[in-house]
């Protein structure tokens, strides 16, 4: 329900209680009249330093995730936004969509994930061979790797940062990732796509595009553009890719 702080929504927005980005690149994004209420997932042990440790860390998000929506409600939101995105490729484009239903019947809103986001910012653009990286291990690379080849698109290459900790994605300064990317693109690529959204990439994606002359999509952009578009909000906003800016 809107509020005099959010008189145009109200987002709840799932975070894992590591995240520092998400909540920045929403905020930073300046939409007038938006707010959000974040319910965070506790996650004790944040090691992700392999794919045994990936798969630990994920039970712990499937733990926690209930307590994070239940408090996210108690805001009143309009729509539940997905600030954490491996979960929402788990288990390919059947994955994702059960993934969103579950939580369309738990909350009775309107769902935003990552996935979809990243799908549909794809189409828009007009994409359909993309090279991806991540921050996870190999095992979550995988997954992503098959949503988007379930999606209809050609990957031409996947990569993953394989941080340590989840906190440690949140520390990649922006020289690796210019060379990651670097690394994965080519004359044939269409887009290069990040997932993982405690990793800050909005801003550098802005100015790799420029650079580039083709779409680089970081995901927490990808997701609030997703967000809003569906929820009737058209505003365009500067410095956090094309499109949000154009689209």
């Amino acid at each position: 329900m809107t509020n005099i702080v959010g008189p145009r929504a109200v987002f709840g927005v799932i975070v894992p209680s590591t995240n520092t980005v998400v909540e920045h690149d929403y905020w930073r994004a300046g939409v007038p009249g938006v707010s959000y209420r974040a319910g965070s997932m506790y996650i004790p042990d944040p090691v992700m330093g392999n794919d045994d440790d990936f798969r630990a860390l994920l039970g712990q998000i499937r733990a926690s995730i209930e307590t994070a929506v239940r408090d996210a409600l108690t805001a009143e939101p309009d729509r539940m936004v997905m600030g954490m995105s491996a979960e929402t490729f788990w288990g390919g484009v059947e994955g994702n969509a059960a993934f969103e239903k579950r939580l369309r019947d738990r909350t009775g809103l309107p769902v935003t994930t990552g996935a979809s986001s990243c799908r549909a910012a794809l189409h828009a653009l007009g994409c359909r061979r993309i090279s991806v990286f991540s921050p996870y291990q190999p095992i979550a690379d995988e997954q992503v790797g098959t949503f988007f080849r379930e999606a209809g698109f050609e990957v031409a290459a996947i990569t993953g940062l394989r941080c340590p900790t989840a906190m440690d994605i949140a520390r990649v300064a922006p020289d690796p990732l210019r060379a990651l990317v670097a690394e994965l693109d080519g004359p044939d690529v269409e887009a290069i796509v990040q997932v993982g959204t405690n990793l800050s990439f909005v801003a550098t994606a802005d100015e790799l595009e420029r650079e580039l002359g083709k779409p680089v999509i970081a995901i927490n952009a990808a997701t609030l553009w997703h967000a809003l578009r569906e929820h009737g909000i058209d505003d365009r906003v500067e410095g956090a890719g094309q499109l949000l800016r154009e689209h």
